[in-house]
């Protein structure tokens, strides 16, 4: 099979929603997905886009992404922020999420961000395995928070 990577583009928007509806399910939250398509095409394709992604095409069709944006550290400076790279489960353990990576990582070298940076599940075995290749480092000392807007209601 011959793949092809390149720069996302506004038309891809809608298979890209699928494939993160695709990734929700399998970690067993398909309902915390709530962006609507129009809202997830604005915000990478408006005036302003806020993220970036790369796809991995087999005859055009579209099997895998990774979607990042800039984080701002200030011990270290810019960093890509890999927030999902997904292949589809068809096309797992073909070499997709490689390609996609390594062009991560390459974008970083070419914008001179200081590293990249991502979260994995630490259930998810497959893709812990993956990041290890990379001689990834996983920091256990941090706890993800979150505050969800929509539910917030009046300050007291």
């Amino acid at each position: 099979m011959e793949f092809t990577i390149r720069k996302a583009v506004k038309g891809d928007c809608a298979r890209l929603m699928e494939l993160v509806n695709e990734l929700a399910v399998y970690e067993k939250a398909p309902e915390e997905v709530t962006v609507t398509l129009e809202h997830f095409t604005q915000s990478g394709f408006g005036p302003n886009p806020v993220w970036w992604a790369f796809v991995v095409e087999e005859e055009g069709s579209i099997e895998g992404f990774a979607l990042y944006y800039v984080r701002y550290s200030t011990w270290k400076g810019q960093r890509m922020y890999l927030e999902d790279l997904i292949v589809t489960e068809k096309m797992r353990g073909q070499g997709l999420g490689k390609l996609l990576f390594d062009r991560l990582i390459d974008e970083a070298k070419e914008k001179k961000f200081s590293g990249v940076v991502w979260q994995v599940l630490d259930w998810n075995e497959p893709a812990i395995n993956f990041y290890k290749k990379y001689k990834a480092r996983f920091d256990s000392g941090w706890v993800n928070c979150a505050i969800e807007l929509r539910d917030q209601g009046e300050k007291s």
